[in-house]
């Protein structure tokens, strides 16, 4: 076992026990090391590179990278008002809310800086009156969805303040697809898995790929159902396994030094954009950054998390020091702790020149 491999199993011992099952991702220059621990659910085997796992808001970095690439394609401007990418839906009858002059714009969406709410309009009181509701999205139609937008207020004026808003990146989604003409699901294939050669990162896993998903549980083990984002599953109706996440890394790590390569363009314009979170983070289209104090290295960390019913993922990566992760679990319980753990090692111990 080679020193890569042997840190990934460490990580992976560490979840073993606190998890149903996990997938544990490494990558150290060329190389990656995927291990797994615990079940993918009753009568279940370990889950591996394959095991299909709900990734929730990991989602969203798949959303913002359809978004460059059509903005370099010319299909929409960033800068493009929400209300003009959506004004031939319903006839022309969708209303957008806008604050302070500022209308709402895709790049405020792929940032969090639209002064949105974190839930579409009545889904705050829906959770309350049904905490455990197993499927709080499901009733979230295009009809509903868009209804609602136009009776929300906004927190703040688009682009002034950061605001976490699972509504903004549905919203993203669904104005991408109705612009492409096509469905979220076709549109990410097109413009981000076939390009990557990714094979498994899709809305839906089908018949053929059923028998690799694993089973969503609570934090008591209890089984749960899949979330169905019906019309808005760009903020996190995608599933994925941890080789197509790790290939995806790979092309992030590699977007500074392969221009020709196929993704670098929309890659490199997703990092362009920089929305300050706080004195510490921001917003890049899609990801999280922040640099570590100097005592603790001062290393770049882009990341996002994501969690739906009973699954938690962590992708993260560090373009300077050519290291990645990904931790994949079929529980609600947090990995983001392992996850940013593991990170900070490689990038202590492994870090190369990017």
């Amino acid at each position: 076992m080679n020193e890569l491999a042997r840190v990934v199993q460490q990580t992976v011992d560490r979840l073993a026990g606190r998890h149903v099952g996990a997938v544990v991702a490494g990558l150290a220059g060329g190389d990656t090391e995927i291990r797994g621990t615990g079940r993918t659910g009753p009568g279940g085997g370990t889950p591996g590179p394959d095991t299909l796992f709900e990734i929730g808001s990991v989602t969203k970095v798949f959303t913002s990278l359809v978004l460059a690439r059509l903005a370099l394609d010319g299909t929409v401007r960033l800068d493009e008002p929400l209300a003009e990418v959506l004004a031939d839906a319903r006839d022309g009858r969708v209303v957008v809310p806008a604050r302070g002059g500022q209308p709402i714009t895709l790049r405020h969406l792929a940032t969090h800086s639209a002064g949105l709410p974190r839930l579409p309009r009545g889904m705050l009181v829906r959770a309350l009156l049904r905490p455990n509701d197993p499927d709080p999205y499901a009733h979230c139609t295009a009809e509903h969805v868009l209804d609602g937008l136009a009776r929300t207020r906004l927190g703040t004026a688009p682009g002034r303040g950061f605001r976490y808003s699972n509504l903004g990146a549905g919203l993203l989604g669904l104005a991408l697809a109705h612009r492409a003409g096509t469905g979220y699901e076709e549109l990410v294939t097109r413009e981000v898995c076939e390009p990557l050669g990714l094979v498994d990162t899709l809305v839906r896993s089908g018949a053929e790929r059923s028998g690799r998903l694993a089973h969503g549980h609570t934090q008591g083990g209890r089984p749960v159902p899949s979330w169905d984002m019906a019309a808005l599953p760009g903020m996190g109706g995608l599933r994925s396994t941890a080789a197509d996440l790790a290939i995806l890394l790979r092309a992030q790590l590699a977007a500074d030094r392969e221009p020709e390569s196929p993704l670098t363009p929309a890659i490199m314009l997703t990092r362009e954009t920089r929305h300050r979170v706080n004195p510490f983070a921001w917003m890049y289209l899609g990801w999280l950054g922040h640099r570590l104090h100097s005592q603790q290295g001062g290393h770049l960390q882009i990341w996002h998390n994501g969690g739906t019913g009973g699954f938690r993922s962590f992708v993260a990566f560090d373009p300077e020091t050519q290291v990645g992760v990904v931790v994949l679990a079929n529980t609600r319980r947090s990995v983001d702790p392992v996850g940013t753990a593991l990170l900070r090692r490689l990038q202590k111990d492994f870090a190369t020149a990017g």
